[in-house]
């Protein structure tokens, strides 16, 4: 680091799940960047640990939740993170933008963060070329299996269980969520500069959304984001603008470059806990079971079911607990595919009561690998585990980082964490995070 280190921290964050807030601390460890992951909102004693990061964010579940939950709970979160006085801050996304008016409204966000930041203009920039999610004239495309679609026409993302993408044009998405003014600054713009940029604000918006179809568009609207910002700015964007912002400082002699990260070693065994209902969560899950995982089946209807939970939840954690005791790794899932994803399930619920299990076996089995696949599993299973913190430890597969757990409770404490989104990673995954990355 060069003259960075005269200002700690140097951004701040919120993410509306738990991958994606990994997501955001994979692109700060990669940059060789120091920067903490808190799980819960930091009191004095927490915050004083991470000292010396120029990173600071915090992993959220807002992208499950209500309209009515934002209002109530992301103000206090907001302010929390304004707090910290970073010169930037960022409510990171999810590079589908998959949201809907009732759940993970990402334009009720942007009222609340409009209000408690002060911000009259909020650029939105979803783009995320290294995970395949490229926005041209406002219109989402992402990549699943080496073919680029259309995000209202992705054989995932038009069919996901809570929040389906039935429109691409992401200013038409957004006006179902919010009444604010929105504004597009399309590619020709973001080449043009500063002229380009002046008609966009000339139509006084209270959003302007940015394309993004390769890395350089990201640099050159992370530059003008940056360069442009007056007070602590409110940026509503996924993990291609934060691999921009990093860019544009190195680019700018804010920061200096960094040696590579490491790779994931191999484990002895680990624990994959799954509530992801994706098409690539099932291949991966298929691929592990048949390379040696033992698999355990939850019945989401009978975990549940409050007269049966205890009785059968003991029968579940004795069983992986077997597995894991003799050496063997093992997967805990509550589906395989889309097709198998029940209906009318509190998923919430479910996570949590996931995430409760796995506790259970952490603490028995003495397994150090942890990997939960799903956003919404990871944002409220995670939170069972008793961790405060997490930081940056290795690479496994991008948008899906090694983490290391910080905790009180010394079973927890230093414990390797991957969370992976449910599109995220090869068939080959789990398998991969047992034997490592670094051949």
């Amino acid at each position: 680091m060069s003259h960075a280190q005269e200002r700690w921290p140097l951004f701040s964050f919120y993410g509306d799940d738990f991958t994606g807030s990994t997501d955001v601390l994979e692109a700060f460890g990669t940059a060789g960047i120091p920067a903490v992951l808190f799980l819960k909102p930091p009191d004095a004693g927490l915050w004083r640990r991470s000292e010396g990061c120029l990173a600071v964010g915090l992993a959220g579940e807002s992208r499950s939740r209500s309209p009515e939950w934002m209002r109530r709970e992301l103000p206090a979160l907001f302010e929390r993170m304004a707090s910290f006085g970073a010169p930037i801050f960022q409510y990171k996304v999810c590079s589908t933008f998959d949201s809907a008016p009732e759940t993970g409204s990402i334009g009720c966000a942007i009222e609340i963060g409009r209000q408690v930041f002060g911000s009259s203009i909020v650029p939105v920039i979803p783009a995320a070329p290294r995970l395949g999610r490229f926005v041209a004239f406002s219109n989402l495309f992402a990549n699943q299996d080496g073919k680029t679609y259309r995000i209202d026409r992705h054989p995932t993302m038009r069919h996901h269980p809570v929040t389906p993408m039935t429109e691409s044009d992401l200013r038409l998405h957004l006006a179902q969520q919010t009444a604010l003014r929105i504004a597009a600054f399309e590619l020709p713009g973001l080449c043009a500069g500063d002229a380009a940029w002046e008609r966009v604000l000339a139509a006084r918006p209270d959003i302007v959304l940015f394309d993004g179809v390769e890395e350089e568009t990201l640099v050159a609207s992370a530059h003008r984001v940056w360069e442009n910002r007056t007070a602590q700015p409110f940026v509503v964007a996924a993990s291609g603008f934060t691999y921009g912002l990093i860019e544009h400082w190195r680019r700018s002699g804010l920061i200096s470059g960094a040696a590579p990260p490491p790779q994931t070693p191999a484990a002895d065994r680990i624990l994959v806990l799954s509530g992801s209902c994706s098409p690539a969560t099932e291949r991966q899950l298929r691929h592990a079971l048949a390379n040696g995982f033992a698999g355990v089946r939850v019945d989401t209807a009978r975990l549940l079911d409050g007269g049966e939970t205890e009785t059968y939840a003991a029968a579940l954690i004795a069983e992986a607990a077997g597995h894991l005791n003799a050496g063997r790794s093992a997967a805990l899932y509550s589906a395989l595919g889309p097709g198998d994803c029940g209906p009318n399930v509190d998923r919430a619920a479910l996570a949590r009561g996931c995430g409760r299990l796995t506790k259970e076996l952490i603490a028995r089995t003495g397994v150090r690998r942890l990997v939960v696949a799903g956003g919404d599993t990871a944002s409220h299973a995670v939170r069972e585990l008793d961790l405060s913190a997490l930081s940056f430890a290795a690479r496994a597969a991008t948008g899906a980082p090694l983490c290391r757990a910080h905790s009180d409770d010394a079973a927890f404490n230093g414990l390797e964490l991957v969370l992976k989104g449910g599109q995220v990673g090869a068939e080959t995954f789990f398998l991969d995070m047992l034997q490592g990355t670094e051949s």
